[in-house]
């Protein structure tokens, strides 16, 4: 999963991890990554879910890319986690295994100017800004923890690719029903200026009640706006329906 593109895999340990090197990053790159976040933080507070709302406002993290040593050191004291810089996209057992140790990988460079709107890999804006926050919910942050240990036994049953529309789905591309209406809680989501009003007001996609083999059925775009959408409850119910035993459930969508 090494792009040719992005990041420096030579200085990466065992485990894909590196230094963040935050002084090495330019005030063009803080500018940049200021720019991402005003932009989006015009958006999130219509279309984002009332648990990331709560989470991003107490992290400070508006005017420059962010020091993972300083969440990290908040984010052990709310929920366990912590941050993981890495260079960019991980091979699945390293990404895993960081789940179920309960550090979350974040890219440490950040896209061009010229792909303000659009990015094909994630960056650390992406990483940061549409995943960091909801790690300060324990809930979400338990089933991200479940859901790396499950990535590992998938991996022995070469179940990850029914997984990984799991994880698009839900952590990618999620979306929550609240007092409100429909709101994202999906990273994808979240992080994106087209996406994160299309997945809430626009008529045109599915947004079907989240049923987890359905999930694990359905193919997803990589290239243009999601045709579909599950939407769950709560990050309760998230938990609940994603609790059951997966070996016979991979069983049956590979024998249907």
């Amino acid at each position: 999963m090494k792009s040719d593109l992005r990041g420096d895999y030579s200085r990466a340990g065992p485990d894909f991890s590196v230094e963040q090197e935050w002084a090495k990053y330019t005030p063009d790159e803080h500018a940049l990554y200021r720019r991402l976040f005003e932009r989006q933080s015009k958006l999130v507070p219509r279309y984002a879910c009332p648990e990331w709302i709560e989470a991003i406002a107490g992290l400070d993290s508006a005017k420059e890319i962010p020091q993972f040593s300083e969440i990290s050191a908040k984010l052990r004291k709310t929920t366990g986690w912590e941050i993981v810089a890495v260079p960019g996209l991980i091979p699945d057992d390293a990404f895993f295994t960081h789940l179920a140790h309960r550090r979350f990988p974040v890219t440490v460079w950040l896209r061009r100017p010229d792909e303000f709107d659009y990015i094909v890999e994630p960056d650390v804006f992406h990483d940061f800004f549409g995943h960091v926050p909801l790690l300060f919910d324990r809930t979400y942050a338990d089933h991200l923890y479940e859901y790396g240990k499950g990535g590992l036994k998938a991996m022995r049953l070469d179940a990850v690719k029914m997984l990984a529309r799991l994880y698009w789905y839900t952590i990618e591309f999620g979306l929550m029903k609240t007092p409100s209406g429909v709101r994202a809680y999906g990273a994808g989501l979240l992080s994106s200026g087209g996406e994160l009003a299309y997945c809430v007001d626009d008529p045109r996609p599915k947004r079907l009640p989240f049923e987890l083999e359905r999930a694990m059925r359905t193919e997803y775009i990589i290239d243009r706006y999601q045709d579909t959408y599950f939407v769950i409850d709560s990050f309760d119910q998230l938990m609940r329906e994603t609790a059951p035993h997966f070996t016979p459930i991979y069983a049956r969508i590979r024998n249907s």
